[in-house]
């Protein structure tokens, strides 16, 4: 192995280690080594240079993740153009309806969360900021890839596996670009149950200069979006939202 492929092989084990802690909330050098299949003084080794970097802090002998992950993923959140461009207007967007309001963004074919607003309604799901989620699988996603490029969405659905969460996700190809086609008629995107049993979720795109930056999505129990007036009115707020951002995004 060669000194290009040792360091990549390194970096990625470095991941690996993070992953678990990440999942695991702490471990020590034991467990770890057993998830890993490899020596205790190798796995050591890398916890004790994570450790001096911050981004892992030691416990009595068990090792966690650390703040200074915070600190990255704020710099990335508050630097973002759109994120600043969205914040007042999820405020009101959760104050209005009484409901969770998430900003989210597309990254390698997953929706990802960039913000939330909870409001005095909302349901307590455990979402969080840098959550990840299939885009097929729910109302921001697809109000996202409906108004990408045919290309783009060829490619998703080339390249990506569609999972399905619960039983009422769809996952038929042809079925989900019908769906894409009516939320560009409409210009919003509704599903329920799709993610989680009970939950609801419209989202509308945020279009500026004719790409689509995100998506704003309302997450609601699912009978506010079953109920045909109910659904109605709150994707008219959420569209309303997401063209106030778009206009903010270019001239704020």
């Amino acid at each position: 192995m060669n000194d290009s492929n040792h360091q990549l092989a390194t970096v990625r084990r470095t991941f690996e280690i993070l992953e678990l802690l990440w999942e695991n909330d702490s471990l020590g050098v034991t467990e770890l080594a057993d998830h890993l299949d490899t020596h205790r003084s190798t796995v050591h080794a890398y916890l004790r240079t994570l450790e001096a970097t911050g981004f892992v802090i030691n416990v009595d002998g068990r090792y966690r993740l650390g703040f200074r992950f915070l600190e990255f993923g704020g710099r990335v959140k508050y630097r973002n153009r759109l994120f600043r461009a969205s914040q007042t207007e999820l405020t009101h967007l959760a104050d209005d309806t009484g409901f969770t309001a998430v900003l989210t963004i597309e990254e390698n074919g997953e929706l990802v969360i960039a913000h939330i607003e909870d409001g005095q309604r909302s349901l307590q799901l455990g979402l969080y900021t840098g959550m990840r989620n299939p885009l097929h699988a729910n109302a921001s996603g697809k109000a996202i890839l409906a108004y990408s490029s045919t290309e783009e969405i060829d490619q998703f659905f080339a390249t990506r596996t569609l999972e399905a969460p619960t039983e009422h996700t769809k996952t038929d190809p042809d079925a989900i670009r019908d769906e894409l086609a009516a939320i560009r008629e409409t210009g919003y995107a509704c599903d329920w149950d799709e993610q989680v049993i009970g939950m609801g979720l419209l989202g509308a795109p945020i279009i500026v200069a004719g790409s689509v930056l995100g998506a704003i999505g309302l997450v609601c129990p699912t009978n506010q979006v079953t109920d045909e007036d109910q659904r109605s009115d709150l994707a008219k707020r959420v569209k309303q939202s997401a063209d106030i951002i778009s206009v903010n995004y270019q001239y704020g």
